[in-house]
Protein backbone atom coordinates (compact mmCIF):
# COMPACT_ATOMS: atom_id res chain seq x y z
CA UNK A 1 0.00 0.00 0.00
CA UNK A 2 1.63 3.35 -0.64
CA UNK A 3 2.28 6.23 1.43
CA UNK A 4 -0.49 8.03 -0.58
CA UNK A 5 -3.34 5.95 0.68
CA UNK A 6 -5.37 7.41 3.61
CA UNK A 7 -4.62 5.76 6.95
CA UNK A 8 -8.21 6.46 7.96
CA UNK A 9 -11.32 5.97 5.64
CA UNK A 10 -14.87 7.18 6.44
CA UNK A 11 -17.96 6.01 5.32
CA UNK A 12 -21.58 7.52 6.08
CA UNK A 13 -24.95 5.30 5.77
CA UNK A 14 -28.30 5.89 6.91
CA UNK A 15 -26.79 7.96 10.27
CA UNK A 16 -23.90 5.78 11.12
CA UNK A 17 -20.73 6.87 10.62
CA UNK A 18 -17.78 4.04 9.58
CA UNK A 19 -13.80 4.61 10.48
CA UNK A 20 -11.78 2.15 9.28
CA UNK A 21 -8.10 1.71 10.34
CA UNK A 22 -6.60 1.20 6.37
CA UNK A 23 -2.87 0.33 7.31
CA UNK A 24 -3.49 -3.78 6.97
CA UNK A 25 0.06 -4.25 6.00
CA UNK A 26 1.05 -2.72 9.51
CA UNK A 27 -1.54 -4.37 11.34
CA UNK A 28 -3.38 -0.98 11.84
CA UNK A 29 -0.86 0.14 14.42
CA UNK A 30 -1.13 3.92 15.72
CA UNK A 31 1.80 5.31 13.77
CA UNK A 32 1.46 9.45 14.37
CA UNK A 33 -0.30 9.86 10.89
CA UNK A 34 -3.04 7.23 12.23
CA UNK A 35 -3.90 8.86 15.67
CA UNK A 36 -3.31 12.38 13.59
CA UNK A 37 -6.12 11.14 11.11
CA UNK A 38 -8.19 9.76 13.91
CA UNK A 39 -8.16 13.03 16.10
CA UNK A 40 -8.86 14.88 13.23
CA UNK A 41 -12.27 13.09 12.44
CA UNK A 42 -13.36 12.25 15.78
CA UNK A 43 -13.30 16.40 16.10
CA UNK A 44 -15.39 16.72 12.72
CA UNK A 45 -17.65 13.94 14.31
CA UNK A 46 -17.97 15.81 17.45
CA UNK A 47 -20.25 18.53 15.76
CA UNK A 48 -21.95 16.70 12.97
CA UNK A 49 -25.84 16.41 14.22
CA UNK A 50 -26.56 13.82 10.94
CA UNK A 51 -24.46 11.02 12.88
CA UNK A 52 -26.26 8.81 15.34
CA UNK A 53 -24.16 6.15 15.60
CA UNK A 54 -20.15 5.52 15.14
CA UNK A 55 -18.36 2.37 14.25
CA UNK A 56 -14.71 1.62 13.97
CA UNK A 57 -13.73 -0.98 12.30
CA UNK A 58 -10.46 -1.76 10.50
CA UNK A 59 -8.87 -3.37 7.04
CA UNK A 60 -7.05 -6.97 6.80
CA UNK A 61 -6.71 -9.61 9.37
CA UNK A 62 -6.09 -7.53 12.24
CA UNK A 63 -8.29 -5.21 14.14
CA UNK A 64 -4.98 -3.03 15.19
CA UNK A 65 -1.26 -4.23 16.89
CA UNK A 66 -0.85 -0.97 19.18
CA UNK A 67 1.59 1.69 18.55
CA UNK A 68 3.73 1.58 15.49
CA UNK A 69 7.12 0.02 17.22
CA UNK A 70 9.29 0.78 14.67
CA UNK A 71 8.32 4.34 14.20
CA UNK A 72 8.72 4.58 18.10
CA UNK A 73 12.36 3.21 18.43
CA UNK A 74 12.94 5.16 15.60
CA UNK A 75 12.23 8.35 17.29
CA UNK A 76 14.23 7.53 21.05
CA UNK A 77 13.63 11.08 23.08
CA UNK A 78 11.37 10.82 26.51
CA UNK A 79 9.81 14.05 24.22
CA UNK A 80 8.98 12.31 21.72
CA UNK A 81 7.25 9.62 23.64
CA UNK A 82 5.61 11.51 25.64
CA UNK A 83 3.82 13.64 22.88
CA UNK A 84 2.44 10.04 21.15
CA UNK A 85 1.32 9.10 24.39
CA UNK A 86 -0.51 12.23 24.88
CA UNK A 87 -1.96 12.11 21.38
CA UNK A 88 -3.37 8.45 21.43
CA UNK A 89 -5.12 9.41 25.34
CA UNK A 90 -6.51 12.51 23.63
CA UNK A 91 -7.69 10.34 20.91
CA UNK A 92 -9.37 7.55 23.61
CA UNK A 93 -10.75 10.45 25.58
CA UNK A 94 -12.29 12.08 22.17
CA UNK A 95 -14.14 8.58 21.75
CA UNK A 96 -15.42 8.52 25.36
CA UNK A 97 -16.40 12.31 25.27
CA UNK A 98 -17.69 11.85 21.48
CA UNK A 99 -21.70 12.37 21.71
CA UNK A 100 -23.25 9.67 20.00
CA UNK A 101 -22.20 6.15 20.67
CA UNK A 102 -18.90 4.40 19.34
CA UNK A 103 -18.76 0.68 18.65
CA UNK A 104 -15.67 -1.48 17.91
CA UNK A 105 -16.26 -3.88 15.17
CA UNK A 106 -13.20 -5.87 15.67
CA UNK A 107 -11.62 -8.81 13.91
CA UNK A 108 -8.40 -10.35 14.21
CA UNK A 109 -5.95 -9.07 17.10
CA UNK A 110 -6.18 -6.29 19.53
CA UNK A 111 -3.16 -5.85 21.52
CA UNK A 112 -1.99 -2.69 23.42
CA UNK A 113 -2.80 0.29 22.34
CA UNK A 114 -5.19 -1.94 20.09
CA UNK A 115 -6.92 -3.63 22.73
CA UNK A 116 -7.33 -0.06 24.39
CA UNK A 117 -8.78 1.48 21.75
CA UNK A 118 -11.44 -1.41 21.91
CA UNK A 119 -12.02 -0.67 25.40
CA UNK A 120 -12.39 2.84 24.91
CA UNK A 121 -15.50 2.48 22.73
CA UNK A 122 -18.70 2.75 24.80
CA UNK A 123 -19.75 -1.26 22.60
CA UNK A 124 -17.52 -3.70 21.11
CA UNK A 125 -18.25 -6.39 18.79
CA UNK A 126 -15.71 -9.39 18.23
CA UNK A 127 -15.05 -11.59 15.34
CA UNK A 128 -15.09 -15.51 16.94
CA UNK A 129 -11.37 -15.44 15.83
CA UNK A 130 -10.63 -11.99 17.58
CA UNK A 131 -7.80 -12.10 20.01
CA UNK A 132 -6.63 -9.53 22.45
CA UNK A 133 -3.97 -8.72 24.68
CA UNK A 134 -1.79 -6.18 26.88
CA UNK A 135 1.51 -8.04 25.65
CA UNK A 136 3.92 -4.63 25.97
CA UNK A 137 5.45 -6.55 29.07
CA UNK A 138 6.64 -8.93 26.61
CA UNK A 139 9.13 -6.37 25.24
CA UNK A 140 9.89 -4.49 28.97
CA UNK A 141 7.44 -2.48 28.77
CA UNK A 142 4.06 -2.34 31.03
CA UNK A 143 1.10 -1.14 28.70
CA UNK A 144 0.16 2.00 31.34
CA UNK A 145 -1.94 3.78 29.00
CA UNK A 146 -3.62 1.09 28.06
CA UNK A 147 -3.99 -0.14 31.64
CA UNK A 148 -6.55 3.20 31.73
CA UNK A 149 -9.28 2.37 29.66
CA UNK A 150 -8.83 -1.58 30.10
CA UNK A 151 -8.98 -1.28 34.13
CA UNK A 152 -12.33 0.73 33.31
CA UNK A 153 -13.73 -2.69 31.76
CA UNK A 154 -12.43 -5.19 33.66
CA UNK A 155 -12.40 -6.66 37.26
CA UNK A 156 -9.00 -5.20 38.82
CA UNK A 157 -7.76 -8.92 38.42
CA UNK A 158 -8.57 -9.54 35.49
CA UNK A 159 -6.79 -6.28 33.83
CA UNK A 160 -3.54 -7.46 36.43
CA UNK A 161 -3.60 -10.96 34.84
CA UNK A 162 -3.68 -9.39 31.15
CA UNK A 163 -1.21 -6.47 31.95
CA UNK A 164 1.51 -8.80 33.79
CA UNK A 165 1.53 -11.88 31.78
CA UNK A 166 0.91 -10.66 28.38
CA UNK A 167 -0.84 -13.20 27.16
CA UNK A 168 -3.92 -13.46 24.69
CA UNK A 169 -7.90 -13.87 25.60
CA UNK A 170 -9.91 -15.07 23.31
CA UNK A 171 -13.38 -13.92 22.46
CA UNK A 172 -15.36 -15.64 24.36
CA UNK A 173 -13.06 -14.79 27.58
CA UNK A 174 -13.08 -11.07 26.41
CA UNK A 175 -17.20 -11.15 26.42
CA UNK A 176 -17.25 -12.82 29.80
CA UNK A 177 -14.67 -10.81 31.26
CA UNK A 178 -16.46 -7.20 30.13
CA UNK A 179 -13.98 -6.21 27.42
CA UNK A 180 -16.48 -7.17 24.52
CA UNK A 181 -20.40 -7.02 24.43
CA UNK A 182 -21.08 -9.96 21.82
CA UNK A 183 -19.03 -12.53 19.73
CA UNK A 184 -20.17 -13.27 15.92
CA UNK A 185 -18.78 -15.90 13.70
CA UNK A 186 -16.72 -14.41 11.64
CA UNK A 187 -19.15 -14.46 8.67
CA UNK A 188 -21.83 -12.78 10.59
CA UNK A 189 -19.33 -9.75 12.15
CA UNK A 190 -21.18 -7.21 10.04
CA UNK A 191 -24.74 -8.08 10.89
CA UNK A 192 -23.96 -8.51 14.68
CA UNK A 193 -23.04 -4.65 14.46
CA UNK A 194 -25.82 -3.59 12.31
CA UNK A 195 -28.34 -4.93 15.16
CA UNK A 196 -26.38 -2.52 17.41
CA UNK A 197 -26.59 0.21 14.91
CA UNK A 198 -30.15 -0.08 13.99
CA UNK A 199 -31.32 -0.38 17.18
CA UNK A 200 -29.30 2.83 18.25
CA UNK A 201 -30.47 4.54 15.21
CA UNK A 202 -34.19 3.77 15.87
CA UNK A 203 -34.25 5.35 19.12
CA UNK A 204 -34.52 9.63 20.84
CA UNK A 205 -31.21 11.25 19.24
CA UNK A 206 -31.90 13.64 22.39
CA UNK A 207 -32.00 10.77 24.67
CA UNK A 208 -28.88 8.78 23.07
CA UNK A 209 -26.68 12.17 23.30
CA UNK A 210 -27.54 12.98 27.41
CA UNK A 211 -27.62 9.41 28.39
CA UNK A 212 -23.96 8.92 26.88
CA UNK A 213 -22.77 11.93 28.31
CA UNK A 214 -24.67 11.24 31.63
CA UNK A 215 -22.91 8.06 31.58
CA UNK A 216 -19.54 8.81 30.94
CA UNK A 217 -19.64 11.85 33.86
CA UNK A 218 -21.33 9.98 36.88
CA UNK A 219 -19.00 7.34 36.63
CA UNK A 220 -16.34 9.65 38.23
CA UNK A 221 -18.33 10.84 41.08
CA UNK A 222 -19.29 9.77 44.37
CA UNK A 223 -22.95 8.29 44.95
CA UNK A 224 -24.59 10.83 46.45
CA UNK A 225 -22.98 13.71 43.79
CA UNK A 226 -23.57 10.86 40.87
CA UNK A 227 -27.58 10.76 41.53
CA UNK A 228 -27.82 14.83 41.59
CA UNK A 229 -26.20 14.86 38.31
CA UNK A 230 -28.04 11.79 37.18
CA UNK A 231 -31.37 13.04 38.60
CA UNK A 232 -30.83 16.80 36.73
CA UNK A 233 -29.62 15.01 33.59
CA UNK A 234 -33.36 13.29 33.82
CA UNK A 235 -35.55 16.14 34.56
CA UNK A 236 -33.70 18.14 31.64
CA UNK A 237 -34.27 15.21 29.29
CA UNK A 238 -38.08 15.26 30.45
CA UNK A 239 -38.64 18.63 29.03
CA UNK A 240 -37.25 17.49 25.85
CA UNK A 241 -40.02 16.89 22.79
CA UNK A 242 -38.92 13.56 22.45
CA UNK A 243 -39.54 12.19 25.94
CA UNK A 244 -43.28 13.89 25.81
CA UNK A 245 -44.02 11.80 22.54
CA UNK A 246 -42.15 8.53 23.52
CA UNK A 247 -44.48 8.51 27.08
CA UNK A 248 -47.38 9.48 24.88
CA UNK A 249 -46.99 6.30 22.22
CA UNK A 250 -46.30 4.16 25.08
CA UNK A 251 -49.47 4.97 26.80
CA UNK A 252 -50.82 5.39 23.52
CA UNK A 253 -50.18 1.59 22.80
CA UNK A 254 -48.44 3.35 19.18
CA UNK A 255 -44.84 3.59 17.94
CA UNK A 256 -43.19 6.98 18.59
CA UNK A 257 -42.31 9.14 15.80
CA UNK A 258 -39.19 11.44 17.36
CA UNK A 259 -38.95 14.57 16.60
CA UNK A 260 -35.34 15.29 16.57
CA UNK A 261 -33.62 11.96 14.38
Amino acid sequence: MSDSTPPLLRRDTAGVATLTLNRPGSFNALSEEMLAALKEELGRLASDDRVRCVVIAAEGRAFCAGHDLKQMRANPDKAYYQALFTRCGQVMQAIVELPVPVIAKVQGIATAAGCQLVASCDLAVAARSARFAVSGINAGLFCSTPAVALSRNVARKRAMEMLLTGEFIDADTARDWGLVNRVAEDETLDDAVAEFTVSICAKSAVAVRTGKAMFQRQLQMPLEEAYTFAGEAMACNMMAEDAGEGIDAFIEKRAPQWRHR
